[in-house]
């Protein structure tokens, strides 16, 4: 399994914008190897917020796969020369091979 995660620090009160951007329906969901994508926030700091996406692949391949697919070039495309919003303070993206994994009880139960 690889594992991307973003995690963006946005001004206190904005966090809502960013779900809404990695919480419509995309292409990313069409594509072959991907497991699942999470979007969580923690408002936990007085002053900022913190949105972290957890994007799950099969295979670091799947991963590379996306990354060159025309549907994910086509949105990066799309989106040049749009500034960043001003509410951003910064985005650091991670990338994990997972090396194990522990099942438990609630394995496979969606709430």
């Amino acid at each position: 399994m690889y594992i991307q995660t973003r995690s963006i620090v946005v001004e206190k009160g904005n966090s809502s914008a960013v779900v809404e951007r990695f919480s419509k329906p995309g292409a990313i969901e069409e594509m072959d190897g991907l497991i699942d994508l999470s979007v969580m926030v923690n408002k936990k700091n007085k002053e900022q917020e913190e949105v972290l996406i957890l994007i799950r692949w099969e295979s670091e391949e799947a991963w590379k796969n996306w990354e060159k697919s025309d549907a994910h070039l086509q949105g990066h495309k799309n989106s040049r020369g749009q500034e960043k919003p001003a509410y951003i303070i910064s985005t650091t993206v991670n990338m994990y091979h997972v090396q194990t994994v522990k099942e438990g009880k609630a394995y496979g139960k969606r709430a």
